[in-house]
Parts: C-alpha cells; sequence; structure tokens
C-alpha cells in the first residue's frame, strides 16, 4: 500500500479562492468570514494517489462515480489544533486537484486563523482565512 505523498501538499490559490463554503461554494472572504461549525472545502494539490484504483496522480482524470479517495492520511490543523476531515477526494474530472472539506471548530478568536493540510504526514505551506 503506497501511503507517502511524493511532493509537498499546497493550496490552490493562484487563480483565486481556495477556501470555499461546503454548502453552497461559495468563497470565504473577509466580508463573509467562516463560522465556528461550518464546513470548508479547500482546493488542494499533491495529495497523491487515490483509491479504489491506486493510481498516480495525472495518469487519468478523478472519476465522479465512485469518488475517489485519497489514499494517504489527510489532516488539517486550525491554529495548531487538529479538526475533522469530512471529505478527501480527488475532484472529479482533473488530474491533480483535490477536495478537502473540514469543519471550523468553535472557540477561535475573530480575525485570520492559520489553516495548514497534512498528507501522509507531509505538511503543506500554512495559508490564513478570516472567521468570526
Amino acid at each position: 500500500v503506497q501511503l507517502l505523498a511524493l511532493f509537498q501538499p499546497r493550496v490552490r490559490a493562484a487563480d483565486g479562492p481556495a477556501v470555499f463554503r461546503a454548502a453552497d461554494f461559495s468563497p470565504v472572504t473577509a466580508a463573509k468570514p467562516a463560522r465556528a461549525g461550518e464546513v470548508l472545502m479547500v482546493r488542494a494539490r499533491n495529495l497523491g494517489p487515490t483509491r479504489p484504483e491506486l493510481l498516480p496522480p495525472g495518469s487519468r482524470p478523478f472519476k465522479a462515480d465512485p469518488v475517489e479517495m485519497v489514499n494517504s492520511p489527510v489532516g488539517v490543523t486550525v491554529n495548531g489544533k487538529e479538526v475533522e476531515v469530512i471529505n478527501q477526494v480527488g475532484w472529479p474530472g482533473t488530474y491533480d486537484l483535490y477536495r478537502v472539506d473540514f469543519r471550523v471548530p468553535s472557540g477561535l478568536p475573530p480575525g485570520m486563523a492559520t489553516i495548514q493540510l497534512t498528507a501522509a504526514w507531509i505538511p503543506s505551506p500554512e495559508f490564513k482565512i478570516p472567521v468570526q
């Protein structure tokens, strides 16, 4: 079983927002910050192979039916604390774009929260999102 991602995970932000509300796909912005208990979705790269087929990323687009789960362990921290990861799948129709859904924890101070993904225990660069 292949567990290790070959590259550092990256949150995709070059072409726009990388963090959205899972409920309606609206971006998390300073005008519409994330709230406690809300499920957010992150677009990421370099999370490694998916199952059930365990093909390397880029060999073909990810399927929608069935969705392809990331094979390596994926984690999310908010302000340094692990949070609930709800979804970790290859984004259907893409070659190396993944969807990671997580729940915003309660008790965050208003302002900017620091988020970090891990795939196969390899951390991504940190990024920040507004919270209220």
